[in-house]
């Protein structure tokens, strides 16, 4: 729902191959020349085939997508013999097909001209990745509006990692996702959390005031590092019971994992966030967090909104475990 809304003073995340031909995979049929007699079988392929990468080949051998003679050749390390027919059938990378339109519901909170806000649902990738090359909310945002494809990624100006739901604004126009890149690089994008964190949070309001980086011991974690980037948290606390704290969290900054990293790193890591040392509890499997409000100035027209979104049913009854318990 929109709502009027005046700035605080002091806010200043491997798709297997297939055969369908809508892919559009090309066939390439050419003789083992003598020269190349005895040698791997994906090595001949990558002469054939030299503006793929020698892993994205050998893949299609193993996927039974290269055949010899006629038949299939699933092993890379094959030799050949001359004058044998190799055929290889060119699926296109994963990459090459993420940005493809992909119909899904979408639960949109607001959609006008400019601007769509939408819930995003726990599990829901926003950009295609290795490993989500497709399914993803940059694939609906294209089936959603023709002008999504004009767009870079699709109008999408910032993130929710997958499992974290809640509120996500997506410029429809050049000119709005000019302005709304602009005001989050200015920390004009006003964004406000719900979280569940392991124990008992002592303080009822802190800022939580830690650069952050990429984990030197693990790329799939950032953590607090005097040669990060600088982030602030401000942490409310609103309830604790049922070994749990109920947290509303305001970002001052936006960077990568920032809440779960600075709770983590304050010693209440967020429930079921098995990266930064979170457990399953109170009937949540994924990470306890959700964008619950949304606040900017609307592109073009100077006007202050905001957005609210009720967090999902297995959030909701976690939240409401830790306030009967508290």
């Amino acid at each position: 729902m929109v709502q009027p809304w005046s700035a605080p003073a002091a806010d200043a995340e491997s798709d297997a191959l297939d055969d369908d031909p809508a892919l559009g995979a090309e066939h390439r049929l050419a003789p083992v020349a003598a020269d190349a007699h005895g040698q791997r079988l994906d090595k001949v392929v990558v002469a054939m085939a030299p503006e793929f990468s020698r892993s994205h080949l050998q893949s299609l051998i193993e996927q039974g997508h290269v055949r010899v003679d006629g038949v299939p050749s699933v092993v890379s390390s094959r030799k050949v013999r001359a004058g044998q027919q190799i055929d290889v059938e060119l699926v296109p990378t994963a990459e090459s097909r993420a940005f493809r339109a992909e119909p899904m519901a979408l639960a949109v909170v607001h959609e006008d001209e400019q601007l769509l806000v939408i819930d995003k649902p726990p599990g829901l990738v926003v950009h295609p990745a290795a490993g989500h090359w497709s399914g993803t909310l940059l694939n609906g945002l294209l089936a959603h509006h023709a002008g999504a494809a004009a767009l870079p990624r699709a109008g999408i100006v910032h993130r929710l990692d997958k499992d974290t739901s809640g509120l996500m604004v997506v410029g429809k126009t050049l000119a709005a996702v000019t302005a709304l890149v602009r005001a989050i690089a200015a920390r004009d994008v006003h964004r406000q959390y719900l979280a569940i964190a392991h124990g008992a949070l002592a303080e009822a309001r802190l800022s939580l005031d830690g650069p952050i980086g990429r984990d030197p011991r693990s790329r799939v974690r950032m953590a607090v590092l005097a040669s990060g980037r600088p982030a602030r948290t401000d942490v409310e606390r609103v309830a604790v019971g049922a070994g749990c704290s109920a947290l509303r969290c305001t970002l001052h900054t936006g960077r990568t994992h920032q809440i779960r990293v600075h709770l983590s790193h304050h010693g209440h890591p967020l429930v079921a966030d098995a990266v930064y040392g979170g457990r399953p509890a109170l009937g949540l499997a994924r990470q306890a967090l959700h964008a619950t409000r949304l606040a900017f100035v609307y592109p073009g027209s100077g006007a202050a909104v905001a957005f609210e979104a009720l967090p999902p049913a297995d959030f909701a009854a976690a939240w409401q475990q830790v306030l009967r318990a508290g």
